[in-house]
């Protein structure tokens, strides 16, 4: 099965055959311009694959550090000297601006947290290995642009996140959590009781 058919069945599976439909086509569309306009990101060449051979290291960005300086750089300068030409790849746990959650609650997702550097300190440790990073896309710091945006009612932000009528019957959600699923929170709106799956401090999206 083609990732194509995988991406459908999964959508079907998660929302429903007539709903899936309309989904998959907006997100084959999202796809679809993003490769036109990305063509660098997009090269499919056989050696850019991972293989067998490949060896990843995954890492928080500040597991190494030194005084007065912004983490990635001892962790750079650590693993170009013991781990060049062993592993391959480096798996960079979140490393963007954060409220909580060990990095997992993303202020912003365009900047590097201070205290592990600059987006130049990622670059330098892209010249001796392949990267890739967490995304975390599935929810976000209250305390982020966006979240503050919904809780003014900026007409922007008011579809990024997932509200729901306390009342509503959520017995059959299981989660390894013991905080209530929904965040009651003032909006310029009234309040609106916000999906908050992994804890009070993280919308999700």
């Amino acid at each position: 099965m083609d990732l194509i058919r995988q991406i459908h069945k999964h959508l079907a599976f998660l929302y429903g055959s007539e709903a899936s439909e309309a989904i998959f086509e907006q997100l084959s569309g999202i796809l679809e311009k993003f490769q036109r306009d990305n063509p660098h990101l997009t090269d499919h060449r056989a050696e850019r694959r991972l293989t067998q051979a490949d060896a990843i290291l995954i890492t928080y960005g500040d597991q190494i550090q030194a005084p007065d300086r912004p983490a990635l750089q001892p962790l750079t300068e650590t693993l170009n000297q013991h781990l060049k030409g062993i592993i391959s790849s480096v798996h960079l746990l979140p490393f963007y601006p954060y409220s909580s959650d060990d990095g997992f609650a993303v202020i912003d997702y365009t900047a590097v947290d201070a205290r592990m550097g600059s987006w130049a300190d990622v670059l330098s440790l892209r010249k001796n290995f392949r990267l890739m990073f967490d995304a975390v896309i599935n929810h976000i710091s209250v305390q982020s642009e966006w979240f503050q945006g919904f809780l003014r009612d900026d007409k922007k932000y008011r579809s990024y996140f997932i509200t729901v009528d306390p009342a509503a019957d959520l017995s059959s959600i299981v989660r390894p959590r013991t905080h209530p699923l929904l965040t009651p929170f003032e909006t310029a709106a009234g309040v609106k009781y916000v999906w908050t799956t992994f804890s009070a401090d993280q919308a999700d999206l």
